[in-house]
């Protein structure tokens, strides 16, 4: 049985994924121990040629078929397949700092949890200002709350989720395949089934992994519905699939719909309506004002306030549209 096993959902990951397994095979883990298990979704650019070709030099990696084409369905495949005691899910589009896996093994048996996890550096996919702003947002207080494996941690901390997390085979096989039915937002999900079985998940800043976040606004914005759609659609399976933080979007752009409705019958609400937008407003420029002063760009001052914005009301938006979904299948 190989010590780790290594697996990578991806689909059309063309651009990244070289650079993702050049961080794994520069990894300072003996290979003789490692297995690498890419889980392809039947992409339609070079993803495949690229990976069939790091497969015949390298023996520890291996490509595998997800016929479904979705991230659960690829996490089921590639533990089915996997040998290892350690099983850690790697994301196509970061790299990881060299000795990333050998602290996974050496950090969960140290602090003896079932799921361990790390920080996440968030660089642009494409270095433009707007890039930039968007990469920022993701890794700030006032875009992402307190997802610590985003904004940083100095401290190892116990978290409701991690990215890219490392699994204890024991736990994988106590709780079972993840849900195919929810779509994103597995890993949420499959943590909180963990913590309701007593499991304990550990965030650690010694672990780092770079993440490549969507540069244009028109992917920013999808990429944000689609979260926004799973932070809530997963309730129709689950009675608390994710933590309440997950929640706050939802609840500041459904408060906005129904305080608008009031206000068309009570007058009064205008005001009420009037002091959320510009408490909101100042906060957000407060917080755009900082960055742009501390990255000493004045674009900044102008751009992030947009970019605050749109992050929070399309993750809200989305996750709207998913209590709609719930509420005409009911």
């Amino acid at each position: 049985m190989n010590d780790i096993s290594i697996i990578i959902p991806c689909h059309n990951e063309e651009v990244f994924i070289g650079k993702c397994l050049n961080s794994i095979i520069e990894q300072d883990y003996p290979k003789e121990k490692l297995e690498v298990l890419v889980v392809d979704g039947l992409s339609n650019d070079r993803t495949r040629e690229i990976v069939k070709d790091y497969a015949a030099k390298y023996p520890f990696i291996r490509l595998l078929d997800n016929s479904k084409g979705i991230i659960p369905a690829a996490l089921n495949i590639g533990i089915r397949e996997s040998r290892g005691e350690v099983v850690i899910r790697l994301d196509a589009h970061a790299a990881y700092s060299p000795d990333y896996v050998a602290k996974c093994k050496e950090l969960l048996a140290k602090y003896d949890v079932d799921v361990l996890g790390g920080v996440t550096v968030t660089f642009p996919r494409h270095d433009t200002l707007l890039g930039r702003a968007i990469a920022i947002s993701l890794s700030h207080p006032f875009g992402v709350g307190n997802s610590y494996f985003r904004i940083g941690s100095k401290k190892p901390r116990w978290v409701d989720t991690v990215f890219n997390p490392c699994y204890k085979r024991s736990i994988l096989d106590k709780i079972g395949p993840f849900d195919e039915d929810i779509r994103l937002s597995e890993d949420i999900t499959y943590n909180q089934k963990i913590k309701a079985q007593g499991g304990k998940i550990l965030l650690t800043p010694e672990l780092v992994s770079y993440y490549y976040a969507f540069s244009t606004f028109r992917s920013f914005c999808r990429h944000n519905l689609r979260n926004g759609f799973w932070s809530v659609y997963p309730f129709k399976f689950s009675t608390k699939p994710v933590s309440l933080r997950h929640l706050v979007p939802f609840a500041f752009v459904l408060s906005l719909f129904l305080i608008l409705i009031l206000a068309l019958f009570l007058p009064a609400f205008w005001f009420v309506l009037l002091f959320v937008v510009l408490a909101y407003l100042l906060a957000n420029v407060y917080f755009s004002a900082y960055i742009a002063a501390k990255r000493r760009d004045v674009r900044l001052l102008f751009l992030m306030p947009i970019i605050f914005a749109t992050l929070h009301f399309t993750y809200g938006l989305g996750s709207v549209r998913a209590l709609t979904q719930l509420g005409i299948k009911k």
